[in-house]
């Protein structure tokens, strides 16, 4: 189990789908698209959890 597995990037205001068939996930945050959940990507790339993570707001 990696350290990012209780990151959600579903449940992050900076996450969006993207037409993008190659990358279909993005974080507006860092301002990249990828195949993989952003979390994972933060994560192989500096071996930390994602600290910009930011609970979307509920609609209701």
């Amino acid at each position: 189990m990696t350290e990012n597995t209780n990151i959600n990037c579903f449940k992050c205001k900076y996450f969006f789908i993207t037409w993008d068939i190659n990358n279909p996930r993005g974080c507006s945050y860092f301002g990249f698209k990828s195949k993989q959940l952003p979390s994972v990507i933060v994560y192989k790339s500096s071996g930390k959890k994602c600290y910009a993570f930011y609970p979307k707001k509920n609609k209701g």
